[in-house]
């Protein structure tokens, strides 16, 4: 997809310089090696799941111990939460440990080992051992915070699609004081919170888990660190899921990316509104989709005029409706709830507008509820360079919010802290591979999704040679392995238990490739508000939210 961002790449991209896998710095590298071998001697003790987890059982629990600053292998080390349920087969079939890394940044896996109940998940949970846990700063790993509880927005909130002056000045003044409170409540340690330490984080659990190679399924966000570990671990991988993968070039991690994703996010929100205004006899919303828009603008008004409840207003409606552009499960739910309250009843709405971060990073974590955000932040913040004056993202997303409104603005107010970061930032690594040098992985994308744009799966595609890429043509939603398509699940599941991808074809310039196509999964049933009480999801967890389709993060 040739996005309005690479137009314009030559105002658009910030200044980054390409870090070869030959310039890794020597003492992480070496902090590396000193950690997993640590690691590998002392290994994970697992037991109960402390009650703030929700893990019943049979899921354990465990901490890894990890170096803060991999430059110090000896120095402090932070403990990051694991959570461990084992192979339900014979230990003849056992294939090792499957660790599954949801996106975000700044969500956590541990409940990852709930998916062996998953009917989508059987085959796999009885040959491996499933493994999630909670990346450094996440959780109860080492906690990342940038604002203190009280301070937090509370609804009702804006969300202007053609934000004012004043309110452009209120969101740079808001952005540098939660720059300035990650530095203050986290300390020293923040500039150690980044994408390359995650990687290599992933190195030390590995080697605590004793397998001698990894198996690894990521998801968003999380296939970018998973890339940085095929680039600078090729000998360690044993298999490797990449499911909705980011754009890992370096010169686009993370302003440009975002930049992309906002104008992929209008073109989602398009789908949506056709996919209403086919089922207007159900949902009252408009017979086109121009209709839909227009009362879909008409809630926002109204809201910002008179919040529903007290508590939902533009920016808690724009937060429900982008969850949905991540995932069309949510599309009848969000279609009703805007129905009925134009016909009156708030109720359907005020309860779908959920925390403003879940969209954003897939699920709140237990403790603090901002503790996902701040995560995000840092990560993005230290991986990369970004423009440091605001006259830059102004230019930049004043044109881009004339062709895609529906999401620019609250991308970057999202990001906006990145401006007033005063910590060191990373150089992104050139994510590469070549001929022969990993064995196949597989990757997984949507080609409507909108949080991570289809030309990320085929950038991914080209730099990590002997990939195969599975695309579910025509769908949008984020993260499609282990979800409603069993097309894709095929994929997924003959790769996990044997390796196999699919078969070379002729590529684009003739050359060989490995690539398959599936049909998209059905479009959502228009359920009525009355009749939706009746459907059950069978892909949902009791408890925890959690789907049968784990892609949630970025």
């Amino acid at each position: 997809m040739k996005s309005v961002a690479l137009l314009l790449s030559a105002v658009l991209a910030p200044t980054v310089v390409a870090a070869p896998r030959a310039d890794a710095p020597p003492a992480e590298s070496r902090g590396v090696l000193v950690a997993a071998r640590a690691a590998a001697a002392e290994g994970i003790r697992f037991g109960p799941c402390p009650a703030v987890e929700r893990l019943p059982s049979p899921v354990r629990c465990g901490i890894l111990r990890v170096p803060l600053d991999y430059a110090h292998p000896d120095g402090a080390r932070i403990p990051l939460t694991v959570s461990r349920v084992p192979a339900s087969g014979p230990a003849s079939g056992r294939q090792g440990a499957l660790v599954y890394n949801p996106g975000g940044p700044g969500s956590s896996s541990t409940f990852f080992p709930l998916v062996a109940d998953l009917p989508a998940w059987k085959r796999v949970s009885a040959a491996y051992d499933l493994v999630g846990y909670a990346p450094r700063g996440v959780g109860r790993s080492a906690p990342v915070s940038c604002q203190d509880p009280a301070d937090r927005p509370k609804g009702p909130t804006l969300a202007p699609t053609v934000p004012s002056e004043v309110f452009k000045q209120e969101r740079i003044a808001r952005a540098r004081t939660y720059a300035q409170g990650c530095a203050r409540r986290t300390g020293p340690a923040l500039q150690h919170y980044h994408s390359l330490n995650n990687a290599r984080d992933l190195e030390v659990l590995r080697a605590a888990l004793g397998e001698p190679r990894l198996t690894y399924m990521g998801a968003s966000y999380g296939t970018y660190f998973g890339a940085l570990y095929a680039t600078l671990f090729p000998h360690r991988v044993r298999r490797m899921v990449f499911d909705a993968p980011v754009d890992p070039s370096p010169e686009r991690i993370w302003y440009v990316d975002n930049l992309d994703q906002s104008l992929a996010f209008e073109r989602r929100w398009a789908d949506f509104r056709g996919w209403a205004a086919k089922h207007d006899r159900v949902y009252g919303l408009g017979a086109t989709a121009t209709e839909v828009g227009e009362n879909y603008e008409r809630v926002r008004a109204e809201l910002a005029a008179a919040p529903a409840g007290g508590k939902v207003g533009p920016g808690q409606l724009h937060g429900a409706m982008l969850q949905a552009l991540y995932d069309d499960r949510f599309w009848a739910a969000r279609a009703g709830a805007l129905g009925a309250y134009l016909k009156g009843d708030a109720k359907p709405l005020i309860a779908q507008a959920g925390p403003a971060e879940a969209p954003r990073t897939g699920r709140a974590e237990a403790g603090d509820p901002g503790n996902a955000a701040a995560v995000y932040t840092a990560v993005e913040c230290n991986d990369a360079p970004w423009p440091e004056d605001f006259a830059r993202w102004d230019r930049d997303n004043t044109r881009l919010a004339a062709l895609a409104p529906f999401e620019t603005w609250d991308n970057v107010w999202a990001n906006l802290p990145c401006a007033y970061w005063k910590g060191p930032r990373q150089k992104p690594l050139d994510v590469r591979t070549g001929p022969g040098v990993l064995p196949p992985v597989l990757i997984l994308a949507a080609e409507r999704d909108a949080a991570a744009p289809y030309e990320g799966a085929r950038e991914l595609h080209r730099r990590l040679a002997g990939s195969a890429l599975v695309t579910e043509r025509g769908a949008g939603t984020h993260g499609i392995g282990g979800g409603p398509n069993a097309c894709v699940n095929g994929h997924l599941e003959r790769y996990l238990l044997t390796g196999a991808v699919p078969g070379t074809t002729a590529g684009e310039e003739g050359t060989p490739v490995r690539r398959a196509s599936c049909a998209p999964h059905p479009e959502p049933d228009p359920v009525s508000l009355e009749r939706q009480a009746a459907v059950r999801r069978p892909s949902d967890l009791p408890g925890r939210g959690i789907t049968a389709r784990l892609g949630a993060g970025r």
